[in-house]
């Protein structure tokens, strides 16, 4: 059974939400960020929901909780511990039981790591799992220096056979994919119970209309339905809907080829003349303009809500290692999982195993898609869309900051 969303109280302070070490990852909404709970399976698991981004282009975070047969609650990826998500734990804490275990299952998410330490203070008596090979740049440092306790934080086995929470779950890890500078990976968690897929970053689903999280700060939203810096647009659904889905192109490609930069000395010159020259509109800066077809664009990258990898990770993280990534996508369609459950934008996701070994057949060279498009040939995207990522992975290989991509197309 799955229920609406728990809405924070509108009345809540702005203290409820403070966020004090915002500066370590610099991401906005910085030192305010409103927390969303939903209950996916009645009595058994909850999202906790938050945004981050920069530049206004917004994107939910989430962290999972999920009830132990065992007693107490197991917490995967968490969020900021804000003094309103805390809160919200808490009550299912004192209905049923003491957070037990919180699992970082990445090393190079940021926005992921950042909040491990700061949240397993909160609950003094949980153990801490992470992520085999977890890196820090320039120096690679202790997990103590990186705000994890020292004394109850362990590395993720090989075998999940020699964790405490064996009876109720699987985990698979892929990587470590080497990324130069560092390494990726990603531990996917599997509830035997619910039947239930967790992961951080590889697969997505997008919605067409903007989370309920986001819309707290309808701002950003409002931000990018603008097509120009002269623009005043009206806080409504349509206009809403049309910010979202800008920003989610935004977000998965960096520069989409219906997105036309402004050059510089007309952006300055149009930020002039801007309707809205304040701080909080960046002085009236509007560096882009979005050419028509954007929402054909949005449309093939949703696909009705297809699951998908997303573009930066095809382009730019999962190619580096088409065998290792496949064999991973292999050993978690061993497991009877009917739901999904992301650490990004739409959740809980209805998806099977072979929907999601599908998406991954972009690594493959018998599903390739039509020409003039990349991904999988069961969601083709335009190759178009990919022009930006592309010159991206080709310098960071020129410059030697990366590896090649492997010969992906291997079967």
């Amino acid at each position: 059974m799955e229920s609406q969303p728990e809405h924070p109280n509108p009345l809540s302070h702005s203290s409820d939400w403070r966020w004090p070490w915002w500066p370590l990852v610099p991401l906005y909404p910085f030192s305010q960020r409103r927390t969303i709970r939903r209950e996916v399976v009645s009595d058994r698991i909850w999202t906790f929901e938050q945004v981050q981004g920069i530049l206004y282009v917004v994107v939910p975070i989430r962290m999972t909780v999920i009830r132990l047969d065992m007693g107490g609650l197991l917490v995967y990826a968490p969020v900021a511990p804000t003094p309103e998500c805390i809160r919200l734990v808490n009550e299912l804490v004192a209905e049923y039981g003491e957070v037990r275990y919180i699992i970082l299952p990445t090393t190079s998410g940021l926005e992921h790591k950042v909040f491990v330490g700061p949240f397993a203070r909160k609950f003094p008596k949980a153990q801490v799992f992470v992520a085999p090979d977890q890196w820090s740049y320039p120096l690679k440092l202790p997990l103590s220096w990186l705000g994890l306790p020292p004394k109850r934080t362990h590395i993720l086995p090989a075998d999940c056979s020699e964790t405490p929470f064996s009876r109720e779950f699987s985990y698979a890890i892929l990587g470590p994919i080497d990324l130069g500078l560092g390494t990726f990976e990603e531990v996917a968690f599997f509830h035997w119970r619910s039947q239930t897929l967790l992961l951080t970053d590889t697969i997505i689903s997008i919605p067409e209309q903007p989370p309920a999280i986001v819309e707290l700060d309808a701002y950003p939203l409002l931000f990018h339905a603008r097509d120009n810096a002269f623009q005043t647009v009206a806080d409504h659904p349509t206009t809403r809907q049309k910010g979202w889905q800008r920003i989610t192109l935004f977000s998965l490609y960096f520069q989409p080829d219906t997105l036309e930069p402004v050059p510089f000395k007309q952006a300055l010159s149009d930020a002039l003349k801007a309707s809205d020259r304040s701080r909080k509109a960046y002085f009236g800066l509007f560096p882009f303009q979005w050419r028509s077809g954007w929402e054909e664009a949005f449309n093939t990258l949703r696909r009705d809500g297809n699951i998908l990898v997303a573009p930066i990770l095809q382009t730019l993280i999962l190619n580096r290692s088409p065998q290792l990534t496949l064999a991973w996508a292999d050993r978690v369609c061993e497991w009877n999982f009917n739901r999904i459950i992301p650490c990004h934008f739409d959740a809980p996701i209805t998806a099977t195993p072979p929907a999601f070994r599908q998406a991954f057949s972009f690594l493959e060279s018998q599903e390739a898609p039509p020409n003039g498009y990349l991904g999988s040939s069961s969601h083709p995207l335009p190759a178009g869309d990919f022009t930006i990522l592309q010159n991206i992975d080709k310098r960071l290989n020129q410059w030697g900051i990366t590896p090649p991509p492997a010969s992906a197309k291997i079967r």
